[in-house]
């Protein structure tokens, strides 16, 4: 049902939340009969066309509570978003037989998924993940705008209130004081004093003793395959490596300097400079 309903339910770039707002309260409200006769429709012969009409009807009432979750800080459109998911949920379940107007039946649908939505957005790290401290997520947030701070009297009632430990009240409320912080520090040109960045309070893991010792080791054991490698090659060519890729920068010879040192062109060092770097290989791999 969702797929088909789309178009009805989009706030994307295309249409716009005040085009989008716009149609939905131009909807036509429907009356008790409409809404049972279409209910009847979807459930008993599956029509998709008579749901829309319901889910589309009923789109005002989403944004509405979708409005009063505004002060969260997150966008409108997300959350009517949100709200429209779970109306179409609502659509599906509603008993027409039953003598109730699906308004007052997807109320619960609509708020819980704002409420997921909220809890899962309202923090990059999620500060509620029991049921127990998403009850509280919103009642505390509510206590927390209207008294501030709350006393240890107050943590009691509400978690007698709400049936929960009065220590979860007081951890739910010190998750929802903090705020999220960037992990790496911001730019900072001027000289406004900036929180410490979670980056900044690393330690500097280059002189911890196991990675020195590690890097040691490291160390030695290629040194030792080196000499092993060049104790396997003849003198001339142990020197012509040597010269060219051990020594200092700034004193490396060239192939025309070990050509003219052996009396040999610079073509016939590179060939034994070659097979020197081949066998030095195949000794360092034994």
């Amino acid at each position: 049902m969702s797929q088909t309903l789309s178009i009805a339910t989009d706030l994307g770039p295309s249409q716009g939340l005040t085009r989008y707002l716009r149609e939905v309260n131009e909807a036509s409200i429907l009356t008790a009969e409409e809404e049972k006769s279409l209910a009847q429709r979807y459930h008993d012969d599956d029509d998709l066309e008579a749901a829309r009409q319901l889910v589309f009807s009923h789109l005002r009432f989403v944004v509405s509570i979708a409005r009063g979750f505004s002060g969260y800080g997150l966008p409108l459109a997300d959350l009517i978003q949100e709200g429209n998911v779970g109306l179409m949920k609502a659509v599906k379940r509603f008993d027409h037989q039953r003598d109730i107007r699906l308004v007052s039946f997807a109320v619960h649908w609509i708020k819980a998924e704002i409420y997921d939505y909220v809890v899962r957005n309202w923090r990059m790290v999620k500060v509620a993940t029991t049921k127990a401290q998403r009850k509280l997520f919103f009642n505390l947030r509510k206590n927390r705008a209207r008294l501030g701070v709350m006393k240890e009297d107050e943590v009691e009632s509400m978690a007698t209130a709400l049936d929960v430990n009065p220590k979860i009240v007081r951890e739910m409320e010190t998750r929802m004081s903090g705020h999220d912080v960037a992990f790496e520090p911001e730019a900072n040109d001027d000289e406004t004093p900036r929180f410490l960045a979670p980056a900044e309070a690393l330690g500097d893991s280059s002189r911890d003793p196991g990675v020195l010792v590690s890097q040691a080791d490291e160390q030695r054991s290629r040194q030792a395959q080196l000499s092993k490698a060049l104790a396997s090659l003849d003198d001339r060519s142990r020197d012509i490596i040597q010269a060219r890729w051990l020594a200092e920068l700034g004193g490396k010879s060239t192939l025309g300097d070990l050509g003219a040192k052996y009396g040999v062109s610079a073509e016939r060092i590179r060939q034994i400079e070659k097979r020197a770097m081949e066998q030095m290989r195949v000794t360092a791999a034994v």
